[in-house]
């Protein structure tokens, strides 16, 4: 098992959600994080308040999608124990009505947003002989999930990556795993861009209860302590993974026209 203690830590999307719980918890074991986030105040708000509780955090305002702020930010951290690209953005509705703008948005932070971070930080664990990269996908990178197919498509991409790097990583000392989060309570559900609907008519109608922000960091934690390929939490997402690879028919029969049908019932035509 790992021990975090003195161990340093980069978190991308660490202002908010699961990245903000993840360097808390981080902190709160012994580790030195660096907050990162496109949003600095947040980002500086999450680390004061690590400080302020005797932990160790700096804060970093960094856009994934741009790969030279991503060098510069893992470059600057020197030693690198873990790198968490966690950074991440969704949009729901159907793809007829999706924009290209809208997929190249999602493509950029989802997809090129953990490239970025994975190069960098694999070329750091490399010369050290050591390091855990950590990549956070979702239950949708092993789920196919309607009305998120682009974000469904970047997430499927997550998770090929980090198995295949995890193979060709092993000898040469970096460690690489996967997290696959079901549904989690975080701001990201509200403030997620719905097409021809409303967030607020589509949350009563999700038939999972989620998982908080903070379970989800201590299952990161523990999985990555074990170093598992894939860490998947709560337990309703592993029981849907299951489900998908015993049977693909009857996930689309069942949830999956469940979440169709669901959301066309609250969809605007023009």
């Amino acid at each position: 098992m790992t021990d975090f203690r003195d161990k340093t830590a980069i978190v991308t999307g660490g202002a908010s959600g699961i990245g903000r719980a993840l360097c808390r918890e981080l902190a709160r074991r012994g580790a030195m994080v660096t907050v990162a986030d496109i949003n600095g105040a947040g980002a500086q708000e999450v680390a004061a308040s690590i400080t302020a509780q005797g932990g160790r955090a700096v804060a970093a305002q960094v856009d994934v999608a741009n790969e030279r702020e991503v060098v510069d930010l893992v470059n600057a951290a020197g030693r690198l124990d873990y790198m968490f690209n966690n950074a991440g953005v969704c949009i729901q509705g159907e793809m007829r009505d999706m924009t290209m703008e809208m997929w190249r948005r999602i493509v950029g932070v989802n997809q090129w947003g953990v490239i970025h971070g994975a190069m960098a930080a694999y070329a750091v664990m490399r010369r050290q002989g050591f390091g855990h990269l950590v990549n956070t996908a979702s239950a949708a990178g092993l789920i196919p999930i309607p009305t998120q197919s682009a974000y469904t498509m970047t997430k499927h991409a997550i998770v090929g990556m980090s198995l295949a790097l995890r193979m060709e990583a092993a000898a040469l000392g970096v460690r690489v795993s996967v997290v696959c989060p079901g549904l989690v309570d975080t701001n990201m559900i509200r403030t997620t861009p719905v097409l021809r609907a409303r967030m607020e008519d589509i949350e009563p109608r999700i038939p999972l209860r989620m998982f908080s922000a903070e379970a989800m960091a201590a299952a990161v934690l523990r999985g990555v302590s074990a170093n598992r390929a894939i860490i998947i939490a709560p337990a309703s997402a592993r029981l849907l993974w299951w489900i998908y690879r015993l049977s693909p028919g009857l996930m689309e029969r069942t949830l999956g026209r469940k979440v169709v049908s669901s959301f066309r019932a609250v969809r605007k035509e023009d």
